[in-house]
């Protein structure tokens, strides 16, 4: 398999101790098979993306690739489908329409063209895949519980709450911050567990979901069992700005590829004006 010689080679090459400079071929299936490299040994390894950025998906493959490549890999869990659906009870060959069905899959929402093939090729390896978000009929409770509150030191909890102003491109009513801040917690205490459950020792469970819910200051890594060694890697074009207490948030900045740009603010915008 050429993922596998890819790992060999890295290996080979002394580099999964040391870090790698951006370069042309920081893109590259093996820079980032490398970059694997230097995560290991860990118990989780949580995968944040730009959701529409195609090369963040691309970069997931090759991890999971990587992982199934070396026999380790536990289970890939998701931000795009709920707790509770899994492809567990799927044979390997199973079709594509069958494992969608077993996921309840949200095509509008999640495009399956972006996510199918690493998916898939998880499935055709007897790995299964696990939703992990919070599902649906939970979330009237979780905008309600103040409880959830807690969870968060009084600074993360604030920095959660700009995000969710600034998520909505400062359009919320500020008496929906705190509900839809309880409910991101929410997500990322149900993602925690998914993973927790899903660990095995010796192996190795891949989550992806969006980059704020692997911040360790503020998401996943702040709800998972204190026996889960879990990496935080935030997935991140050379255009981004460079912060440095944002990279203090990760274990690893791996770069990748802009998305093409959207003034999603504008999008969001034009949602919300009434009728003419």
């Amino acid at each position: 398999m050429i993922v596998r010689r890819l790992w060999a080679v890295a290996l080979a090459l002394g580099l999964a101790g040391c870090a790698l400079p951006i370069s042309p071929t920081s893109y590259s299936d093996a820079s980032r098979i490398q970059r694997l490299g230097q995560l290991l040994p860990a118990d989780a390894i949580l995968l944040g993306e730009q959701h529409d950025a195609p090369d963040h998906q691309q970069a997931q493959r090759v991890v999971v690739q990587a992982l199934i490549a070396r026999q380790v890999l536990a289970a890939l869990t998701l931000e795009m489908a709920s707790q509770g659906q899994s492809t567990q009870s799927l044979a390997p060959d199973a079709s594509e329409e069958a494992v969608r069905a077993a996921l309840q899959w949200n095509n509008q929402g999640w495009p399956w063209a972006a996510y199918g093939p690493t998916v898939m090729t998880a499935v055709r390896a007897g790995v299964p895949v696990l939703g992990a978000n919070l599902p649906n009929a939970r979330l009237r409770e979780a905008m309600a519980n103040q409880e959830l509150e807690t969870r968060l030191s009084r600074p993360a909890l604030q920095a959660q709450q700009q995000n969710i102003r600034q998520g909505h491109c400062e359009m919320l009513p500020e008496s929906q911050i705190a509900p839809m801040t309880r409910v991101q917690i929410a997500r990322d205490m149900a993602m925690a567990q998914t993973v927790t459950q899903a660990s095995r020792p010796g192996k190795i469970v891949v989550l992806l979901a969006g980059g704020g819910h692997v911040d360790r200051s503020l998401g996943v890594p702040l709800h998972l069992a204190p026996t889960i060694k879990a990496k935080a890697v935030l997935m991140q074009s050379e255009q981004a700005s460079e912060d440095k207490n944002e990279a203090a948030n990760f274990d690893a900045i791996w770069p990748a590829q802009a998305a093409p740009p959207v003034d999603y603010c504008a999008k969001f915008g034009a949602t919300r004006r009434p009728p003419a």
